[in-house]
């Protein structure tokens, strides 16, 4: 299934019975049952509902994927607005601040597999909302050692998109590859979807051999930039390198560090001499790697306890606040559990 989301801007009440339809349709088109399709009407409908009244509108992200078992649709709801100063009371289940009949953030907790919340005064509200073809069904943790969560939008009018990601896992650790192919369209997502297949097919675990794999590989498409970051789970090391202007950070608490990529484009032009850097691995860090559909100058310091929340809460929060709208736009953020 293709891993980008689907955006739109919501703004005036007459879209909400578009948005519910399709993605009731995309319910049904997943194997949902009648049953649990009109309970993702009601999410639908409360969570756009809700951005209309309270927010003046917003952005709602969506996407169809497999994980694992069972079908699911991923929703982002983001908005500018004022803010909750009290979320555990809107949580109650038929809770509502105005007068109206609404079911209430706490029905949208109730009927989804899994419902995250954050919000701060002045700042806007950011939910993020799995909802899967089964009610019952319990979201596992991650036996990796890396809870990771990524968002990729296309080009605003453009069917797919060039920017890409993908996370290979083995006994030794795992390797994370964020890449953007140039411009945007068919050939910037061929030059990125052909670097991926690279990326998955080489066997190397330095991030430099890997790299100068995929250059080769890639040699007849448009070209891209991208980074690889790599973790050793036995010598508890991450490795990082990359090509063009792919931005990671990785946090320890509040510290952090970004690590600067090489100039070139690969496929076509790359340092002869490359190296990557060797940082250690530790519980609890997080890494955030993005594109340049995002600014590059925020901090989550800025946002209070983010840090203490889900790759999920944390990479729609610096969408929200960073996405310049007038490219692909992928921010992949991973947290060391």
């Amino acid at each position: 299934m293709d891993n980008t989301f689907s955006v739109y801007k919501i703004d005036d009440r007459s879209l909400i019975a578009f948005i519910k339809r399709e993605i009731h349709n995309l319910a049904l088109q997943l194997g949902f049952k009648p049953h649990r399709a009109a309970e993702t009407d009601i999410i639908i409908a409360e969570l756009t509902s809700n951005l209309i009244k309270y927010a003046g509108g917003g952005d709602l992200l969506y996407r169809a994927n497999h994980n694992g078992s069972c079908n699911e649709i991923e929703i982002y709801c983001l908005d500018k607005g004022t803010g909750i100063d009290n979320i555990s009371k809107i949580m109650k289940d038929g809770y509502s601040t105005s007068s109206t009949l609404g079911q209430g953030i706490g029905a949208i907790k109730r009927l989804s597999n899994d419902f995250q919340i954050y919000s701060m005064r002045g700042w806007g509200t950011v939910q993020y909302i799995k909802i899967c073809d089964k009610a019952d069904i319990s979201i596992p943790r991650s036996n990796t050692g890396l809870d990771i969560s990524a968002l990729s939008v296309n080009y605003p009018g453009e069917r797919v998109c060039g920017d890409g990601y993908h996370i290979k896992y083995s006994r030794k650790g795992f390797q994370i590859f964020v890449g953007d192919g140039l411009g945007h369209g068919a050939n910037a997502h061929e030059a990125v979807e052909q670097a991926i297949r690279a990326f998955k097919q080489c066997a190397e675990n330095d991030p430099v051999a890997v790299l100068r794999y995929v250059h080769e590989y890639v040699k007849k498409s448009r070209g891209l930039v991208a980074t690889i970051a790599t973790v050793d789970y036995e010598r508890e090391s991450w490795n990082i390198c990359g090509i063009g202007n792919i931005n990671t950070r990785i946090y320890n608490g509040l510290d952090n560090k970004t690590y600067t990529p090489y100039n070139g484009i690969i496929g076509h032009n790359i340092p002869r001499t490359i190296n990557s850097t060797i940082v250690p691995y530790q519980k609890h860090q997080i890494i955030v790697m993005h594109s340049d559909g995002l600014r590059t100058r925020w901090n989550l310091s800025e946002l209070n306890s983010i840090i203490k929340q889900s790759p999920a809460i944390i990479a729609s929060a610096l969408y929200k606040d960073n996405v310049r709208g007038t490219d692909d736009a992928t921010i992949l953020v991973g947290k060391i559990i």
